[in-house]
């Protein structure tokens, strides 16, 4: 697409909104950008002749503007993104702006959502195609900016989109995609749980394999997506199947036994998924089933996500602080195995969600939990075995006391960390950072 000399308002600094400036420089746009922030980080990074304004939304200038570019993290049905959508302004996102890029190239994209598991399903079906030979770019709402990709020559793509991207992208061509689940999450900005997973299933529009989850019928396609070919992962009557015999699970591929899944470095039934939408898209794409393997075979999974970060006296310390809705830590905690008793550490911020999903999972003789942070008295009702605390490491103090051989301390929160910690990861490494002075 021609951007030249086009009148463009990028919506948001920080690593995502600097790629859009960078690409647009590039094509001779005329470009300026907005941060609600007084003081957005990557000031010192942009352009010293972009105009910034900052502090909240230029209604002028959107008005001005041939598009918008806006930041994920700012909702469409903002006051002053409606005015201009009134208006005729075209309002998209970086990952719309890639899409155009990547189909005049006619190169593939495997595109991945869900409410959970997303980032370790991008990161796997990476490595696969890495492990058959393939020069891929890994990015979107997983570490480098998509835009930032096309600086290099790449033979497929790997897309991690979540719902606030997939609102602005309309040219997405996905050769295989996927909804991984959907469970409540982003209450605070969805109507409610249908509006959030139409905003997932743009993912499906016009893609060519589109790999549902057969045990979660909010991932499949609606028949508005023009999808040509859809597969199933799951445990029963699927593509791409969990199956047990003889007492050892085995990933089964259209069939056929694919691997034992104690061949695998991941573990929990989570996982095992996982690893099945994973293969289901990496063959979809043409990944050779050598690449597969070996990537099943030595793939460990991703720091924050059920890691065990200590293990000392027969206590296993597991950080899944990556767990920031309700539908991940019933994920971790369903079909999980226990040797003695589990130790739950949940709380933080719950983004509007209901915690009731819970309470059939944690009330358990063998579970006791210790809630914290700004939603933690509402956790702490759903279990006659909770705890409240104000942190996270005044709950960990009081539950090491009662540690014995055999018992599991868990942090799979429920909820976003933001209101006591900067981000899931600090929350991680706090929680590991305790974990390891119980040397």
């Amino acid at each position: 697409m021609d951007y030249k000399n086009k009148k463009i308002s990028v919506i948001g600094l920080g690593k995502t909104g600097l790629s859009c400036v960078d690409f647009l420089l590039k094509k001779q746009a005329d470009v300026r950008v907005i941060d609600t922030r007084t003081n957005p980080s990557g000031v010192a990074q942009l352009a010293k002749n972009v105009p910034l304004h900052t502090g909240g939304l230029n209604q002028d200038w959107l008005l001005q503007s041939d598009m918008i570019v806006i930041s994920p993290g700012l909702a469409v049905k903002t006051p002053e993104i409606q005015t201009a959508l009134r208006c005729g302004v075209e309002v998209v996102g970086d990952i719309e702006l890639f899409c155009r890029e990547a189909n005049a190239l006619n190169k593939p994209i495997i595109a991945i959502t869900g409410s959970n598991g997303k980032s370790t399903v991008t990161t796997l079906v990476t490595e696969m195609a890495k492990a058959d030979g393939l020069k891929v770019g890994m990015g979107g709402n997983i570490g480098i900016p998509a835009l930032s990709l096309l600086e290099q020559d790449y033979d497929l793509y790997v897309l991690e989109l979540s719902s606030f991207q997939l609102e602005t992208t309309y040219s997405l061509k996905a050769k295989a995609a996927t909804v991984l689940n959907v469970t409540e999450d982003h209450m605070n900005r969805y109507t409610n749980l249908e509006d959030y997973r139409q905003a997932k299933l743009r993912i499906y529009a016009n893609c060519h394999t589109a790999i549902v989850n057969a045990q979660d019928p909010l991932s499949k396609e609606d028949g508005q997506q023009s999808v040509q070919v859809q597969l199933s992962f799951g445990e029963d009557n699927a593509d791409y199947q969990l199956k047990s015999e003889n007492g050892r699970l085995y990933l089964m591929a259209e069939g056929e036994i694919l691997l034992p899944c104690d061949e695998m470095k991941l573990v929990g039934r989570h996982n095992y998924m996982n690893a099945l939408a994973a293969t289901a898209l990496a063959q979809a794409a043409g990944v050779k089933t050598h690449g597969i393997l070996t990537a099943l075979r030595t793939f460990t999974g991703l720091e924050h996500r059920f890691q065990l970060v200590h293990h000392a006296d027969g206590i296993r310390w597991i950080n899944d602080s990556k767990a920031t809705n309700v539908g991940s830590t019933v994920a971790a905690l369903t079909g999980l195995h226990l040797e003695g008793r589990l130790h739950l550490l949940l709380g933080g911020d719950g983004k509007g969600a209901d915690f009731s999903e819970l309470a059939e999972l944690i009330n358990k003789p063998e579970i006791f939990c210790y809630c914290f942070g700004q939603d933690g008295r509402q956790l702490a009702v759903l279990s006659a075995q909770s705890q409240l605390f104000d942190t996270m490491e005044q709950a960990i103090e009081a539950l090491r006391p009662s540690l014995k051989n055999g018992d599991m301390v868990l942090l799979s929160p429920a909820c976003a960390s933001l209101d006591q910690f900067v981000s899931f990861e600090k929350r991680g490494e706090e929680f590991t950072r305790l974990a390891q002075l119980s040397r």
